[in-house]
C-alpha cells in the first residue's frame, strides 16, 4: 500500500521511470524522435552485430548518436520479448555517457535483466553511482546486499544536501525504500531536514517517506518525532504537500500498530481549502483522512457536505466514489431533513454516468450501487432504467443490474421492470435466464400490485415448455404461494402437468411441498406422491442435496392427515417413514422420520395441528443487510470490501476494522444499530488528533479534538418470538432469501434515504463489548425453545432449562 502511495504521488520521479513499452509514465517518448520514426527498430537483431555496433560507436561518435541508435534497437528487441541479456556488460558501458537519454535506455536494460547477473552487477556500481540510475538499482537490491550498502551510504549523505531539490528528493526517497537498519538509521537527520525543506517538491517526497520508514521501523519513526512533524505539514501551504502528509498519515493509522488518527473541524476546514488545489489522487488522500473527522454537532456535518458535494462533478470515478463515502458517513450525523435530500439527488447522475464506462468499470460502480441504494433509497429511485440491460453487456454486469432493478422496483415501476424481465427471460444465457424468472418471482412477493401481473408473466414462461424456464417458474411460484395463500391455488393443475420436466432438485421439492400443501385440492394427490415415492432411495442424501427427501417426507405426512382414511395414503407414509428410520444415514431426514413417526402413533389430530399450522407468509424482511453492518460496510465504499460486500478485515489480513465513531450528533437510531469493533480492533492509546493552527495541542491523557471509541456499549436486542418452523421446503430451499449478504429492499427503508424502518428489526444479533464469541448464544437457539401460552421461549434467561421442564427430545 505503502509503495503504492509513494509511486502515485510523486509524479516527477515517475518521469523518470522508463517502462517496457519505451515510454516513460507521463507517455512522453523515451526516444528523442516519434513513435512512428522509431517503428524501423522494432526489428528482430543479432547479438553479435549489436556488440560490433558498440564497440564501433565507442571509436567515432562525438555526439553519441550511434550509440543512441544502436540501444534504442536493442530496447525495442527486450520490448518485442527477445533477449539481449548477453550485452551486459557492453551496455554497462554506456553508464559513462553524459547524455539523459541513452542513460534511461541503460537503466530500463538493467530493470529487465539485472537480476539475472548478480556476479556481473558489481561492476555497475562505480560508474552506476550517477544519482537517477543508482538509486533505482538500489531500491531493487538494495535489502539483497546489507553488507555493501554501507559502502553506499555516504553517496546518500552527499545528495541529501545536494543543491538540486530533485536529487535530494531521489536521495531520501531511494534512502526510504531500503529497509535496513543501518539505512534507517542513516536516515534520520536527512528526513527531519527534508521535513522542513524550503522546496515543496522536497516536503512532499519526505511525507512519503514517513510512513515507508514507518513500516521498517514504527517505534524509531515515533522516538524521532516525525509523525508529529506529518501532523504540522498538514497545515502546509503547498496543497500537494498537505495531500502527501495525509495520505502518510491514513497510511500509519491504518496499520494495527499504528496511531489513530483523528482531524478536528479546523483542520477540516483547512483539508478542504487545499481539495480544490490537489491533483486527483490528493484529493482522495484528502477525504479519507475527512472520514476520520467525527463531528460534534450536526451543522459541522453539514458545513463539511455542502463544500464536498462540488466534488461529484469530477470526471474520475475514484474521486466521485470517494466523495459519495464521505456524504454517507456525514448524513449519520446530519440532522436537515431538505439537506440530506438535496445530497442524494446531486448524488445520483455521477452515478449514472459511470455506467458508460468500460465494464470493469460499470461493475465496480454497480455493486456499489447496490448498497448505497439499501441504505439510501432516494439516491436512484426514478433511474431504474438506466439498469435495464443492453444486449452487449457482459454476464456479470446484467446479473448486477437485475439485483438492482428488483431494489428499485415498486408500485410506480413495476411494469416497466416486469416487461423488462419478461424480455430477459427469452435470452440464450441459461443463468441470466434463471435469475430473469427468479426476479419476476421476487417482485410479485415485494409489490402486491405486481403479483397478478407476474403470476401471468410466469405462466408464459411455463407454457414454452423450455426446460429449465419451467423449473425456475416452479420454484418462484410456490413461495408466491407462501406470500399469497389462497389466491392463487387455480394455477395448481397446469403446474402439475409439467411434473415429469422437473428433474432439478430444487424444483422436485418445491412441487412436492405444493402437491403436499394442497393435497387436500388436488384430487390424485395421492398417485402423484406414489410416483414420486417411488425413486425415493436414489435420491440425494446429502445434507446440502436432501431437498427432495426431505420434502417428499413432509409431503406424504400431509397427504396422510388430509386423507387418512385413504388406503394409499396410509400405504405411501408407513412405506416412506421405513425407509427413512431404518435405511437412511441423514441424521437430519432420520431424526425427523422418528419425530412424525412419534407424532402420529401418540395422537394424529395433533399432529395434524402442528403439521399443518398455518405459516407465517414470508415477505422480503429477510432480503435486508443487516442496518448497522451496512453503515459498517458503506465506511469502506470504492473499495474491495464494497464489491465483494465483506469488511476489508475479513479477507485481508491486519486490516483494521472501522465503524461509525460515537459522538452527540449520531443519530439516534444509528447509534441503536452502530456495530462496536471488538477489543483487539480498537485502535491503541497513542492518538495523533490533529489541533488546529491556533489550538494547543492536547494534554496527556486527553484525546484532543476528535472523538475516541465509546465506553459503553449499546444493550443486546431481546430475542423476538420465534415463529413456527416451516417443513422441509424450508431446508435451504426457500428462493426468495438473498444468502450472499447483500439483501435490502431498494423502498424497504422509507423514503428520501432518511434513518427509516424499526431500528429494532436491524440490531446487531451480537454485542460487541465483551469479545466472548459464546456471550449471545442463547438467542443461537431461540427458534427451538418450548414456548409458553403466550409465545415466549420458557427458560431461566440463560438459555437453560428450569427444573420439572419437559424435555423436548423424544
Amino acid at each position: 500500500m505503502t509503495s503504492f502511495v509513494a509511486r502515485m504521488t510523486d509524479p516527477t520521479l515517475d518521469k523518470q521511470r522508463p517502462t517496457a513499452s519505451g515510454f516513460v509514465a507521463t507517455g512522453e517518448p523515451l526516444m528523442s524522435g516519434q513513435a512512428g520514426q522509431d517503428a524501423k527498430f522494432f526489428q528482430r537483431g543479432k547479438i553479435q552485430e549489436f556488440r560490433a555496433e558498440l564497440h564501433a560507436a565507442e571509436a567515432r561518435d562525438k555526439k553519441f548518436q550511434k550509440r543512441r541508435t544502436v540501444l534504442k534497437k536493442i530496447v525495442a528487441n527486450i520490448t518485442m520479448g527477445n533477449d539481449m541479456s548477453p550485452l551486459f556488460s557492453d551496455v554497462v558501458a554506456c553508464l559513462g555517457t553524459p547524455s539523459l537519454e541513452i542513460k534511461k535506455m541503460v537503466y530500463l536494460f538493467l530493470v529487465s535483466y539485472g537480476r539475472s547477473k548478480p556476479d556481473q552487477i558489481q561492476l555497475v556500481i562505480p560508474s552506476f553511482l550517477q544519482r537517477i540510475v543508482v538509486y533505482l538499482f538500489l531500491v531493487s537490491y538494495g535489502r539483497s546486499k546489507p553488507d555493501q550498502i554501507q559502502l553506499v551510504i555516504p553517496s546518500f549523505l552527499q545528495d541529501c544536501a545536494d543543491h538540486n531539490p530533485l536529487i535530494r528528493a531521489l536521495a531520501i526517497r531511494t534512502m526510504s525504500y531500503i529497509p535496513l537498519p543501518v539505512v534507517t538509521e542513516a536516515l534520520t537527520d536527512p528526513l527531519r531536514h527534508a521535513l522542513k525543506d524550503r522546496d515543496p517538491y522536497v516536503r512532499k517526497t519526505a511525507a512519503i517517506c514517513v510512513a515507508k520508514v514507518y513500516t521498517a521501523d514504527p517505534r524509531r519513526t515515533e522516538r524521532t518525532g516525525f509523525v508529529e512533524m506529518l501532523r504540522d505539514l498538514m497545515l502546509d501551504s503547498n496543497a500537494t504537500v498537505v495531500a502527501n502528509a495525509v495520505a502518510a498519515l491514513v497510511e500509519i493509522s491504518e496499520r494495527h500498530d499504528g496511531v489513530a488518527f483523528r482531524v478536528n473541524y479546523t483542520v477540516a476546514n483547512k483539508l478542504l481549502t487545499a481539495l480544490q488545489e490537489s491533483s486527483e489522487w490528493g484529493q482522495i488522500y484528502i477525504m479519507d483522512a475527512l472520514m476520520t473527522f467525527v463531528p460534534q454537532e450536526s451543522k459541522e456535518a453539514e458545513i463539511i457536505a455542502e463544500r464536498i458535494t462540488v466534488q461529484l462533478q469530477h470526471g474520475n470515478s475514484a474521486v466521485i466514489l470517494t466523495t459519495i463515502k464521505v456524504l454517507l458517513y456525514l448524513m449519520n450525523y446530519m440532522e436537515n431533513r431538505k439537506l440530506i435530500e438535496y445530497i442524494c439527488k446531486k448524488m445520483g447522475p455521477p452515478l449514472v454516468t459511470m455506467l458508460s464506462s468500460g465494464p470493469e468499470v460499470q461493475y465496480v460502480a454497480l455493486r456499489n450501487i447496490l448498497l448505497i441504494i439499501q441504505r439510501r433509497p432516494a439516491v436512484l429511485k426514478n433511474d431504474v432504467k438506466v439498469f435495464f440491460c443492453k444486449y452487449n453487456d457482459p454476464i456479470y454486469v446484467k446479473l448486477a443490474k437485475l439485483e438492482i432493478m428488483y431494489r428499485l422496483a415498486r408500485e410506480e415501476n413495476f411494469r416497466e421492470v416486469l416487461a423488462e424481465l419478461q424480455e430477459y427471460a427469452s435470452e440464450v444465457d441459461v443463468d441470466f435466464v434463471r435469475k430473469a424468472v427468479r426476479s419476476i418471482g421476487r417482485l410479485a412477493i415485494k409489490v402486491e400490485l405486481a403479483a397478478d401481473e407476474c403470476i401471468e408473466a410466469l405462466l408464459g414462461l411455463i407454457d414454452t415448455k423450455v426446460t429449465y424456464v419451467v423449473q425456475e417458474a416452479v420454484i418462484v411460484i410456490k413461495d408466491i404461494f407462501r406470500r399469497y395463500p389462497g389466491r392463487y391455488e387455480g394455477i395448481i393443475p397446469k403446474l402439475c402437468e409439467n411434473l415429469d420436466a422437473l428433474d432439478e432438485p430444487e424444483a422436485k421439492a418445491a412441487m412436492i411441498w405444493i402437491i403436499g400443501q394442497f393435497a387436500d385440492k388436488i384430487e390424485n394427490s395421492d398417485e402423484l406422491l406414489d410416483d414420486l415415492v417411488y425413486n425415493f432411495l436414489e435420491e440425494p442424501t446429502e445434507a446440502c442435496n436432501s431437498f427432495v427427501q426431505l420434502a417428499l417426507l413432509s409431503a406424504v405426512v400431509k397427504l396422510f392427515i388430509y386423507k387418512s382414511n385413504s388406503e394409499t395414503s396410509k400405504e405411501i407414509v408407513h412405506k416412506v417413514l421405513k425407509w427413512t428410520t431404518e435405511e437412511i444415514d441423514n441424521p437430519d431426514l432420520r431424526d425427523r422420520g422418528f419425530m412424525y413417526w412419534r407424532l402420529l402413533a401418540i395422537n394424529p389430530a395433533n399432529a395434524g395441528e402442528i403439521v399443518l399450522a398455518e405459516k407465517p407468509p414470508i415477505t422480503t424482511d429477510s432480503d435486508r443487510m443487516d442496518r448497522g453492518s451496512l453503515d459498517q460496510l458503506l465506511l469502506h465504499t470504492g473499495s474491495l470490501g464494497s464489491i465483494y460486500h465483506k469488511n476489508p478485515e475479513t479477507f485481508i489480513r491486519n486490516a483494521k476494522a472501522k465503524a461509525l465513531p460515537d459522538s452527540p450528533a449520531l443519530n439516534e437510531k444509528s447509534r441503536q444499530v452502530r456495530v462496536v469493533p471488538p477489543p483487539d480492533q480498537l485502535p491503541p492509546s497513542v492518538i495523533a488528533d490533529i489541533p488546529g493552527p491556533s489550538m494547543p495541542p492536547p494534554r496527556p491523557g486527553t484525546s484532543g479534538g476528535g472523538s475516541s471509541v465509546p465506553a459503553a456499549v449499546p444493550p443486546l436486542p431481546s430475542r423476538a418470538d420465534s415463529h413456527a418452523q416451516d417443513d422441509s421446503s424450508n431446508a435451504g430451499n426457500n428462493s426468495l432469501i438473498d444468502h450472499d449478504g447483500d439483501g435490502d429492499d431498494a423502498d424497504g427503508g422509507g423514503d428520501v434515504g432518511s434513518d427509516e424502518g424499526d431500528a429494532a428489526e436491524h440490531l446487531r444479533p451480537n454485542g460487541g463489548g465483551s469479545g466472548d464469541p459464546y456471550a449471545n448464544m442463547d438467542s443461537a437457539f431461540g427458534k427451538y425453545m418450548k414456548q409458553d401460552a403466550s409465545g415466549k421461549p420458557m427458560g431461566n434467561g440463560n438459555g437453560t432449562r428450569r427444573s420439572g421442564e419437559e424435555d423436548l427430545l423424544f
